[in-house]
């Protein structure tokens, strides 16, 4: 798997209400606010076929190395946003988690990301190859996530 594409039928989805704390003077989801629903989505995207704990007794972490952000639309109170994300590149000491952002209730796209991370040793704080258990974990949530696709 090291170096390919992954993909699912049916990337991982987080359902977010938008409250008006959410939301900036002009009343839209200040973009800082992304940042936090793209944070939610991930943990429960990786929680659903890893043990986080797990990961940190073996001295491992995942960091962000990088966040790109794209704005589609503006989003308000009421809403309720649909956040896919699926890990789309494993090669070498990095990774990259794709997430989008969608009106649930019309199904337009309202903001992007590509969360570029790594798999770092918490005691060096040096990268990881992604390989061996690190790859094992991420088939884990892919069996997962087909499973859910099944049912």
């Amino acid at each position: 798997m090291t170096g390919e594409t992954l993909s699912f039928s049916q990337p991982h989805q987080t359902v977010i209400k938008v409250r008006g704390y959410h939301c900036d003077f002009y009343g839209h989801v200040n973009n800082a606010r992304y940042l936090e629903f793209f944070e939610e989505a991930r943990w429960q995207y990786l929680e659903a076929g890893m043990d986080l704990n797990y990961w940190k007794g073996r001295g491992l972490g995942f960091v962000v190395a990088s966040v790109t952000v794209n704005y589609k639309r503006p989003a308000g109170p009421g809403m309720e946003l649909e956040i896919l994300s699926e890990t789309t590149i494993l090669k070498g000491r990095k990774g990259v988690i794709h997430q989008e952002v969608r009106d649930l209730a019309t199904g337009k796209e309202v903001a992007n990301a590509d969360i570029t991370f790594a798999v770092i040793d918490l005691n060096t704080g040096r990268a990881r190859e992604m390989e061996g258990e690190v790859l094992a974990g991420f088939e884990k949530i892919r069996d997962a996530q087909r499973e859910i696709e099944s049912s």
